[in-house]
């Protein structure tokens, strides 16, 4: 999945977006998502890669805990058939949940 891929799919959740962050000041009220790219799994043998998974991070940003928000995001992930597991936390110093699907792409 390009970059240009993964950008037209976060449009069809219908959430501001940024890859990796919004510059400061610019974040716009909740809820938002983020993007980004952490790293990259390869696949070889005899010193070649066959094959690469680039891993792909989604993080979501509510003011309060939302299911809504989150079944619209998985909605979009599963039209896409992508694989995902998700994580919650609260961020204490920014007051907002983030949910966090990590996949490969």
């Amino acid at each position: 999945m390009t970059y240009e891929e993964i950008n037209e799919m976060m449009v069809e959740t219908g959430f501001p977006f940024a890859y990796h962050h919004f510059a400061e000041g610019e974040s716009p009220r909740p809820p938002f998502a983020l993007f980004l790219s952490p790293g990259e799994n390869t696949f070889g043998a005899d010193n070649l890669m066959y094959h690469s998974f680039k891993q792909l991070d989604i993080e979501l940003y509510t003011n309060r805990k939302s299911p809504e928000a989150e079944e619209r995001l998985e909605d979009v992930l599963r039209q896409h058939n992508i694989y995902y597991t998700k994580t919650e936390s609260w961020i204490e110093s920014e007051k907002l949940y983030e949910v966090l699907y990590e996949m490969e792409v």
